[in-house]
Order: C-alpha cells, then structure tokens, then sequence
C-alpha cells in the first residue's frame, strides 16, 4: 500500500487510455507481481532517438512524486513530469501490435520502434 505524503499529487501528467488501465491492473494482480512496489512512469537517456520511456515496477525513491489514477500507485521522477506531460500512454493487444504504446506531444521525433523520443 502507499504511504500518503507530501509529494502525493492530485493529478499525473500522463493520460492513460482504458486499455492502458485494465493491463496495468491485471499486473499488479499477476503472481510476478512484486510486493511494495509501484508503477514508475518516467523516461531515461538510451536508444536510437535519445531518450527512452519507463513504465516498470519499481520502488519509490527520494526525487519521486506520488499518485494515484484510478486506483493504481504511481511514481514519476520529479524531473520527467518536463518530457512527459500531455503524453497518453494506450495498451494494443492486436494481430500487428501489442504492448504499451507511448503518444508524447512534446517528442520532436520517435524512432521505428514507438519507445524512443527526442525533445
């Protein structure tokens, strides 16, 4: 369960489509699942385009700030809401496409592969 603090935010800048919602909890409900820890959503530096997307369970570290959607506990570094806001995040379970999908009004440019950016 999350701790309520100070950094627990009303609202994550990040849009999560209905899809998206249903498969992060059928996670958090699997037997992978691994207790006390959270959904980070976030980016990091790394593929072809320059940046890549988070989105794994992690535990909650110090420059975290805390939400709640629909349920689920999320996480964001601090200093990703910058690269990520406005973005909506979709799941795809079809023939041509499954997994997340990342939509970021902010990328400039995406690589092949839909989990690579450039700001």
């Amino acid at each position: 369960m999350i701790e309520t603090t100070d950094t627990l935010q009303a609202t994550i800048p990040v849009a999560f489509t209905e899809s998206a919602i249903v498969e992060i909890k059928r996670l958090f409900n699997s037997d992978e699942f691994v207790p006390e820890t959270l959904l980070r959503v976030g980016v990091k530096g790394g593929g072809c385009a320059g940046m890549t997307y988070v989105l794994a369970f992690e535990k909650a570290e110090e420059n975290d700030n805390h939400y709640i959607h629909q349920g689920i506990p999320m996480i964001m570094n601090k200093a990703h809401g910058m690269y990520l806001i406005g973005m909506s995040v979709d799941y795809q379970d079809g023939l041509n496409s499954r997994g997340f999908v990342f939509i970021n009004p902010n990328a400039k440019s995406t690589c092949g592969c839909g989990t690579s950016f450039s700001i």
